[in-house]
């Protein structure tokens, strides 16, 4: 038998779903190339797309993630807000926190005394 492995998602609901890890890489490569439409190019996403994402985040969560700039001569942006960022830092947190008890856990069970069961 190959090696095991596992892999979580965590997704966070209010009254629907409201974060996961796609708005995680989002916010993410805003954070990366001040700008909402080259965060959601470099993911393979429609910018209407990405925009829809952030507006139903922030309703469902109540505040604003993004900070907008018109475009113009100078050309436009975003950043992530002060609260988008504390958020974005919790969530990640959070992931890292459940990632690191899943792995103890899932050695745990599928220890080399299992294979060793399961072997026979």
């Amino acid at each position: 038998m190959e090696k095991l492995t596992y892999h979580m998602s965590i997704i966070l609901f209010s009254d629907q779903k409201c974060f996961g890890p796609g708005p995680m890489k989002l916010l993410r490569g805003v954070e990366k190339t001040g700008s909402l439409h080259q965060s959601a190019d470099e993911l393979g996403m429609a910018y209407s797309k990405a925009w829809k994402i952030i507006k139903e985040m922030e309703n469902s969560l109540g505040f604003p993630l993004l900070l907008r700039k018109a475009g113009g001569a100078h050309g436009g942006g975003s950043s992530i807000t002060p609260k988008g960022k504390i958020f974005l830092e919790k969530y990640e947190e959070l992931v890292n926190s459940i990632e690191k008890f899943g792995t103890e856990i899932f050695q745990k069970i599928f220890d080399e005394k299992f294979f060793e069961e399961i072997n026979k």
